[in-house]
């Protein structure tokens, strides 16, 4: 199964990924992880996008598609794959969509978390003072925010007409949330 967990930055996209990995054995991909990891290592695409996530803005296609088709071999042998934070925008979905067809799969469900933005921006807040991440300052978040509305929301009626959308109360527990996204999963025909 390939799940795509969709929303706003610092929805719980994460954390909801991490319940599936341990309950469901999936293999998470998440670009933000990934991209953080390479610049803490001082990796060459860490130094050329360190800049770009400080802004606020998002990576470019190519970086982040790259990073996707280098981990799907690991996703598939788990048994499916959770893509975290990618795609953020149509031409990445539709990449994204030609990658897993030439693999003999497709995306097989879709949750967008809806989140109230005001208090998803406390959040954040709270998270940036606790674990100091630079993409969680506020200023950055209000950033991230408006990148993703203007260039990932489009993407809500790409997979309503795929057919795989379903929404998901993102303001629930973590339990709740998790149990809604399970039902879900549950439900996708094979």
């Amino acid at each position: 199964m390939n799940l795509i967990l969709f929303g706003p930055p610092g929805c719980g996209k994460g954390t909801q990924a991490k319940k599936l990995v341990d309950g469901r054995g999936m293999v998470q991909l998440s670009t933000g992880d990934m991209l953080r990891a390479a610049i803490a290592a001082e990796s060459p695409l860490g130094l050329q996008v360190k800049d770009i996530m400080a802004r606020g803005d998002l990576v470019p296609d190519e970086v982040v598609i790259a990073l996707i088709e280098e981990r799907l071999p690991e996703a598939e042998s788990a048994g499916g794959a959770i893509f975290d934070g990618f795609p953020r925008t149509i031409a990445q979905a539709e990449a994204l969509d030609a990658m897993l067809a030439g693999r003999g799969a497709r995306i097989d469900r879709v949750i967008r978390l809806i989140v109230d933005e005001p208090e998803l921006l406390e959040r954040v807040t709270g998270r940036f003072r606790e674990q100091g991440r630079p993409d969680d300052n506020p200023d950055t978040f209000k950033a991230r925010l408006a990148a993703y509305n203007a260039q990932t929301a489009p993407l809500i009626p790409y997979y309503e007409q795929a057919g795989c959308l379903r929404e998901v109360d993102g303001m629930g527990t973590m339990d709740g949330v998790a149990s809604a996204i399970a039902a879900s999963l549950d439900a996708v025909k094979s």
